[in-house]
């Protein structure tokens, strides 16, 4: 494809403002080039693009436009991406929050690979991962100059394509000179060291992160799994979540262990596939840690500042009522079959949910899937259109010959990465135990024809962990369907390539934490977590690992009333963070030590509390708790005609 160049931004403030001094930068590169030229120390720009943008959400209009360049100093290349001061086409996004953006003289000796992306409709765009695993939000080239951006990168340091991905580009920083040639022939990798780190080695030890990186990286030809090395090919976990845990919550050696638990990755596939069958999949993954909150006591030689909103005594509120039953629920309906009143409906299931039996008629209405108007003719007459819109999609993929799928590549992955995560969810639920049980037959079989009827995004990781408890509740195949798009209608955002969908979510949570809590903001950011990716699993697949079963299908059918926010779950996520914040600054946590508290909290958060919390929180904040969030944000739906999941990439260099 070619690179997007005929879009008109001609009404852009900050494209006006890149026009305007675009021309006086160029100069100044090429003085800076000639000015450096005999000086090997000195700094020389090597590549400048004006108007490349970051878009902290899904929409163009929210973007922060910027300056990239690449700087060469001596033998060492460096990239930096500059917001524009004072022009700002976006007055919701200060400069304060376009400065957490900022991209400051990253070397690429840090640069673990580039991958890039080339929309069929759209801006081409670059997502950059570094060694640790942590990937910068992605760079929009509104102007082009994709193309110009890595050539100019492989001119001056060791790039090459990736044997497995034509799109992603590797920073060859291989000392072994074998490894160098192979790599430069841009063939697979022929030669893997992966020695295995010892436990006691320090984190300081030279080879330790390469060890680390070639021993989880889901390109690589081959992966360590239970001591041996076992070759890859046609790995689908090279899929999008793969990428986006690496990219999200791959910053430490500890994180990159973390992640590759929490979704189960491909090299796993020995331990979980027999083990998973016996336990629950969170106690496998996770220690177990004694319940904790902020009524333990915390060692007095480390002062934590007050909560500016006394948390205990906002959650002592409004007590949770019994769940919703059958002859309650009889008397929201009129005579034929039509909610009277879905406010107060859905008002009566946030303070207290629904009965188990009840759930199955009541959560296609909170999904949407029926309308709240609808009769009970109207609804009968829907399943039965819609089941057999079900036959015609499933159709599809089991059509399929083997001699198609041979040459059909993508389905294959698909296929294969799906038919893995099924055997391996919830499977000590009596519902899914067993060999040969066929509930993980329908979830199969509903994931496959998920990934046909949303062909764009396909299926992804984590997307199993969202059906499952549809199924368990729905139990028939093709409403179990029908719920799950309606769900992946408000959540499908989350699982985006581009990840605009989780990082416009992580975003929101920030300011929200910055306006509910000062003081743990503020340390936040003093300890570099000012990301949040600590909380990335429970936005993703909306705290599911966090809770036990019963409890997830409390806290979903209570998120999806939309009351008193449709965007509860990010108050969700500060409760538990205030709830344990005394722990968190009293006990100092980095960023390592709090990704371990928070995935070590499964299991032990109490639900009822902080749902009361998160009420409290949301009418606490009002319209500036709103404001915080973006337009758009999940599980907000989609704007129409907008292309929301821009997967496809087509080969340019």
């Amino acid at each position: 494809m070619h690179e997007a160049e005929a879009n008109d931004l001609s009404d852009d403030a900050d494209y006006a403002a890149s026009m305007q001094h675009g021309s006086a930068s160029f100069a100044r590169s090429d003085s800076g080039r000639r000015s450096s030229s005999g000086d090997s120390d000195g700094a020389e720009i090597v590549y400048l693009k004006d108007n490349v943008a970051i878009h902290p959400t899904q929409f163009a209009s929210e973007r922060i436009s910027g300056r990239l360049k690449l700087i060469k100093q001596g033998t060492a290349l460096f990239m930096t991406w500059m917001p524009y001061k004072g022009l700002n086409s976006n007055a919701r996004l200060t400069e304060k929050d376009k400065n957490l953006y900022t991209i400051r003289a990253v070397p690429f000796s840090e640069i673990k690979s580039i991958r890039r992306h080339s929309p069929t409709i759209g801006w081409q765009y670059i997502i950059v991962v570094l060694t640790s695993g942590l990937a910068f939000p992605p760079l929009y080239f509104y102007n082009g100059g994709v193309r110009e951006f890595l050539a100019t990168v492989k001119q001056h340091a060791f790039l090459v394509r990736s044997g497995e991905d034509p799109n992603v580009f590797v920073m060859n920083d291989f000392q072994d000179p074998l490894q160098r040639t192979l790599s430069s022939l841009e063939l697979p990798r022929a030669v893997s060291k992966s020695n295995s780190p010892s436990t006691n080695e320090s984190p300081e030890s030279g080879n330790q992160e390469k060890t680390d990186q070639s021993t989880f990286d889901s390109s690589a030809g081959s992966v360590r799994q239970n001591g041996s090395l076992q070759q890859k090919l046609n790995d689908p976990a090279r899929d999008l979540s793969i990428q986006v845990l690496e990219k999200f919550s791959l910053v430490t050696r500890f994180a990159r262990e973390t992640t590759s638990q929490l979704f189960r990755d491909a090299e796993m596939d020995g331990f979980v596939a027999n083990e998973g069958r016996k336990q629950d999949q969170s106690s496998v993954h996770y220690p177990r840690i004694p319940a904790y909150n902020d009524s333990q006591k915390i060692p007095d030689e480390i002062p934590v500042p007050s909560d500016p909103l006394e948390f205990d005594r906002l959650v002592s509120g409004k007590p949770h009522q019994p769940p919703l039953g059958p002859e309650e629920w009889a008397s929201f309906l009129d005579s034929e079959g039509r909610v009277m009143d879905a406010k107060a409906l859905k008002k009566r299931i946030f303070y207290g949910g629904v009965e188990h039996s009840m759930r199955k008629e009541l959560w296609p209405f909170l999904l949407e899937y029926h309308a709240y108007d609808s009769t009970y003719a109207e609804r009968e007459y829907l399943v039965s259109v819609k089941k057999l819109e079900y036959e015609t999609l499933k159709n599809q993929w089991q059509s399929i010959s083997p001699a198609q799928a041979r040459r059909f590549t993508k389905f294959r992955e698909r296929k294969g990465l799906i038919e893995k995560d099924v055997v391996r969810t919830d499977r000590s639920l009596p519902f899914y135990d067993g060999d040969d049980n066929p509930n993980v037959n329908l979830l199969r079989d509903i994931l496959l024809t998920y990934s046909f009827y949303n062909f764009d995004l396909g299926y992804c990781q984590g997307m199993s962990d969202l059906l499952s408890p549809i199924l368990f509740v729905m139990k028939e195949e093709s409403e179990s369907f029908w719920c799950f798009v309606s769900l992946m209608e408000r959540l499908g955002p989350n699982f985006n390539r581009d990840q605009s969908g989780m990082h416009s979510q992580l975003f929101a949570l920030s300011k929200l934490v910055e306006i509910l809590d000062s003081p743990l903001h503020n340390y936040f950011k003093q300890n570099d977590c000012l990301n949040y990716f600590f909380c990335f699993r429970w936005i993703l697949i909306q705290f599911k690992r966090e809770l036990e079963y019963d409890k997830t299908m409390r806290l979903w059918e209570l998120l999806w009333t939309h009351y008193p926010s449709e965007h509860l779950h990010l108050y969700v996520c500060v409760a538990i963070l205030k709830r344990y914040r005394s722990k968190i600054m009293g006990e100092q946590m980095d960023f390592d030590t709090l990704l371990k508290f928070i995935n070590e909290l499964s299991g032990h958060i109490d639900l009822d509390a902080i749902i009361r919390g998160a009420e409290a929180l949301c009418i606490h904040a009002g319209e500036h708790g709103a404001a915080c969030i973006p337009p758009g944000t999940p599980p907000s739906l989609p704007v129409e005609n907008a292309s929301v999941y821009p997967q496809q990439d087509d080969d340019i260099l």
